[in-house]
């Protein structure tokens, strides 16, 4: 049994994720964080009457002799200090939340050296996601011109999101940094371009109605393709984060992106 922390247990993802482990017949669900939680027990909310399993506000209450696996669905501003916790206290991270820096997982992947302990930081647990991403990186060694537009909830808190940003650094693997467009455009409205990543446009779309969507756009002289992908409700997230749990204690590293697991 592979024993499991959920930080974040209150959001959407997180209570998917801890409906999750409590099904998975090989997982158990040994506690939860949550910061403001005001529960001392998961079985205090009615969904989760029936189970028997304390609920952390700060890490000193945590036992983390008792878990092999923390999952992270939390906040940009606490995912790099949670992280850390779990890594500098042998409980093998996997993170769905986004908002690290680049610094901060090079800092996180030494951690994990240091301690000889793997993990996982996963821009989507999609694997439709994952697949967009390869087939898009594939795409740019033919077609070196590409934007993309990332199509979330208006509740999301980052943009653009981790998803497109790391569509964006697989292409920029095997494309050359160039200026996309006419070199005299301007702007008429500030931002209609999009961000910018060596050359590459992102654009952020954040509407009511819409889970998580994305679209690579590539155009060449006389020919366009596109790559999309959808994720229409947030279950479909659950069977890449159970795929990571069950595979994250073969990692002999941190790992960056749900791949390296598949």
């Amino acid at each position: 049994m592979v024993k499991v922390i959920v930080a974040g247990f209150k959001g959407s993802m997180g209570n998917k994720a801890t409906h999750m482990v409590i099904d998975h017949d090989d997982f158990e669900l040994v506690g939860v964080f949550d910061p403001t939680a005001t529960e001392k027990n998961l079985s205090e909310i009615a969904e989760f009457a029936a189970y028997d399993v304390p609920v952390y506000q700060d890490y000193e209450q945590i036992n983390t002799d008792q878990a092999d696996v923390w999952i992270d669905f939390t906040v940009p501003q606490a995912v790099y200090t949670n992280t850390k916790f779990a890594l500098e206290h042998g409980v093998r991270p996997v993170i769905g939340t986004t908002g690290l820096t680049d610094d901060q997982v090079v800092e996180l992947q030494q951690i994990a050296k240091e301690r000889k302990i793997g993990g996982l930081i996963a821009p989507n647990f999609g694997l439709s996601a994952v697949l967009l991403m390869q087939f898009a990186q594939q795409a740019a060694k033919y077609f070196p011109n590409v934007e993309i537009i990332e199509m979330h909830h208006d509740n999301k808190l980052d943009a653009p999101s981790g998803t497109a940003v790391a569509t964006a650094k697989k292409i920029a693997e095997v494309r050359e940094a160039h200026h996309q467009g006419n070199p005299d455009e301007k702007e008429t409205l500030a931002g209609a371009r999009g961000a910018d990543y060596e050359g590459m446009k992102i654009h952020s779309v954040r509407l009511p109605g819409y889970v998580a969507h994305e679209q690579v756009l590539f155009g060449a002289l006389g020919e366009a393709l596109t790559i999309r992908q959808d994720s229409f409700d947030r279950s479909s997230f659950m069977s890449g984060v159970a795929v990571a749990v069950a595979k994250v204690g073969t990692a002999q590293e941190l790992l960056v992106g749900l791949e390296n697991l598949l």
